[in-house]
């Protein structure tokens, strides 16, 4: 995918790899977007934490599983994800 990240990118992503979604994927971009502002962090790489929980290299997993910090970016996307459904 490209650096800039968009929601096109996502659907076709989503669509190629599991089928229709059942969620908003605008939502998710948009939730990732916002995160990936305030962390650092490429809202692509916060988004296959988000899809896929794949670890991106930052200190997310530890043997498998989310460390604290994995936890707080999953909450923090979920977080974003609902406030951008509702508005």
């Amino acid at each position: 995918m490209s650096k800039s990240f968009t929601i096109k990118q996502a659907v076709e992503y989503m669509h190629t790899n599991y089928g229709q979604p059942r969620h908003s994927v605008k939502s998710i971009v948009l939730a990732c977007r916002k995160l990936a502002k305030e962390t650092g962090h490429s809202a692509e790489d916060l988004f296959h934490l988000m899809i896929e929980n794949k670890d991106f290299g930052c200190n997310t997993h530890s043997y498998g599983f989310n460390t604290a910090y994995g936890r707080e970016l999953r909450d923090t996307l979920g977080y974003y994800y609902y406030k951008s459904l509702h508005n």
